[in-house]
């Protein structure tokens, strides 16, 4: 018998019992999150059902207050305290003393946390999206796709690789440290202070949480105070899941309130990580500037949408209006830029508008509607001023959507999916972020010029390519000024959770999700250590001891050119130069005590 067939039976065996071992489910425990007054709310009563109880221990100091309504129909859902400067440092100081804690538990801890979180998303998928719905105005089949599958994909990714990313990494030790052992430890930072935006309320609050905890930190979230009744429900998760695993309390905190509040936090923690606009992360920039507190910024979007002519039209204008219209269009990674072929260009926005016309708008929990409502109140008017200026410009409607019915108080909620085609960069349009259900379309002729148009902005968060040719895409996409690209797709990336994801520009920098993402929530510290130690000690060389010999730089530069030369026969001439030099020092060293 062959000497390695031994090998192969006990690998093969270890692969049927690792196999054997995932058909066994973990043993998860459930949480209870209670839900009554989030399930009645907006049923039985028009009355503030979710009032915010502040946890034991702390009282409501502030006298202002976020008020909370459904953008799809109005109604009245809550109010929160807004948080002082004051009160926000002293959550971010329990926040702290937590974190101390934390920091010394184990990864099978941690994992067993994220595993309780995932049970409870899976079994309540319905009532999170709900949720998320009424607080946003979005569709349940919104909310599914960016709130719970991004969610529990990150989740899924940390379980499988997130302890591999977060050990000691080693590394070479180069020529000059041969003798050395390089490693770089990743330790958690302390306090992650987050400011989250109102677009995707579940997955905002969660992405950077499961990052910083998994990461052995704490944080302190601030929600948006256009969905802080929302937060604050998805918080009482957060809260069950920690307990059930033995966490330290206020390791996580929710804090809701305005701008003062988020000034605070950004003062106090040791990282801040902000999404939102470009406008408001410039002025948290200056604020983390004060106390030099590192920041990951991921602002605004206009991402491009490249159509070239060898594409299946069909199937690229399904991916398109998906890209337009997702969660209402309020998307940072939603596409706003559709740039088509003039080949195919008549056929493609015949398509687009097919599909557009089909599309409804309204209130997603009260029928079956495609596109739910605008968040924000007088957005719809920001939107119609964008809309103007192009037609005022040159361009036409090509299609738009309609509305299913609405409320008297909520008409201003909506604006219908719009197709704008011969648009071009004149047009505050093409220029703006709009973060809406517009799709302005615009011809180009060669993969220079869409190029050169895509890269004409001021954003660079995202960009798709599709062509038949995906090396013509890549190559397309090579030259694009963004930091994340899809490949005959639509914002793929972000499901693949080992990515980081961030942009340039004035969409900002540094990056969350993926190995970047996790590791941005830590202290990076380099170590080196003797390799062999305590048998071979590190000893400075003789020539270079102080006092410094004669012939000390005559040394260092042997040793220089031994170690680095591009010759092979010069190091090696060099290296006897060296021993020439050591062995001749030692002598004077012999000689000296003799004569002593």
């Amino acid at each position: 018998m062959p000497f390695w067939w031994p090998l192969i039976v006990i690998a093969f065996a270890y692969a049927i019992c690792k196999f054997l071992l995932m058909l066994i489910p973990p043993n998860v425990p459930s949480i209870e999150v209670d839900a009554s007054d989030v399930l009645a709310h907006g049923k039985d009563t028009d009355e503030n059902s979710f009032i915010y109880i502040p946890p034991r221990g702390r009282t409501q100091q502030s006298e202002k207050k976020v008020q909370c309504y459904e953008p799809a129909t109005m109604k009245y859902l809550g109010f929160f305290p807004a948080l002082s400067p004051a009160e926000v440092k002293d959550r971010v100081t329990q926040a702290r003393n937590a974190q101390k804690i934390w920091a010394k538990s184990s990864f099978k801890q941690r994992r067993q946390f994220l595993r309780i979180l995932l049970k409870y998303i899976i079994e309540h998928q319905e009532l999170i999206c709900e949720v998320s719905s009424r607080d946003t105005g979005k569709t349940m089949v919104d909310a599914s796709l960016g709130e719970i599958m991004t969610t529990c994909e990150k989740i899924t990714w940390l379980l499988s690789e997130g302890e591999r990313w977060l050990k000691p990494e080693y590394r070479s030790s180069g020529r000059a440290m041969l003798h050395k052992v390089s490693k770089v430890e990743f330790h958690p930072l302390g306090v992650i202070g987050a400011i989250v935006p109102w677009n995707y309320p579940f997955h905002n609050i969660f992405n950077p949480m499961l990052a910083a905890v998994f990461s052995g930190n704490s944080i302190v979230i601030k929600v948006s105070e256009h969905a802080s009744w929302s937060g604050c429900f998805y918080y009482r998760i957060i809260q069950a899941a920690l307990a059930a695993v033995g966490a330290p309390e206020n390791l996580v905190d929710v804090i809701t309130g305005f701008a003062e509040t988020g000034e605070a936090l950004v003062s106090s923690v040791d990282k801040m990580i902000f999404v939102g606009s470009t406008v408001v992360g410039k002025m948290i920039m200056r604020n983390a500037a004060e106390t030099l507190t590192p920041i990951t910024l991921e602002l605004g979007g206009k991402d491009a949408f490249i159509v070239c002519e060898d594409v299946d039209v069909s199937h690229v204008a399904q991916v398109a209006v998906r890209g337009a219209l997702q969660s209402s269009g309020q998307n940072c990674a939603g596409a706003e830029r559709f740039y088509v072929h003039r080949d195919i260009y008549p056929a493609f926005v015949s398509q687009i508008t097919k599909i557009m016309k089909s599309v409804s708008a309204g209130p997603p929990l009260a029928g079956r509607y495609d596109m739910g409502a605008i968040c924000l109140q007088e957005h719809s008017e920001r939107l119609q001023s964008l809309v103007n200026d192009a037609l005022d410009k040159g361009a036409e409607i090509a299609a738009r959507g309609s509305f299913g019915h609405l409320g008297e108080d909520a008409v201003d909620q909506y604006f219908p999916p719009t197709v704008l085609a011969n648009v071009n960069h004149s047009m505050m349009l093409m220029q703006e972020e709009a973060f809406g259900p517009i799709m302005p379309i615009m011809k180009f002729s060669t993969d220079e010029e869409v190029i050169r148009l895509a890269n004409d902005s001021r954003y660079g968060l995202g960009c798709a390519v599709f062509s038949r040719s995906q090396r013509r895409a890549r190559q397309i996409a090579s030259q694009i000024n963004c930091g994340v690209i899809a490949i005959n797709d639509f914002a793929s990336n972000y499901m693949c959770q080992s990515l980081p994801f961030g942009g340039v520009k004035d969409s900002g920098f540094g990056r969350f999700a993926g190995i970047e993402g996790l590791r941005a929530c830590c202290l990076v510290k380099s170590v080196v250590e003797d390799r062999w130690w305590p048998i071979i000690k590190t000893k400075i060389p003789k020539p270079i001891q102080y006092p410094v010999a004669e012939n000390g730089f005559e040394f260092q530069e042997a040793l220089v050119e031994a170690l680095y030369s591009l010759n092979i026969w010069d190091r090696l001439r060099a290296l006897v130069d060296v021993v020439k030099i050591l062995t001749d020092q030692s002598s004077r060293v012999v000689r000296k005590r003799k004569s002593h």
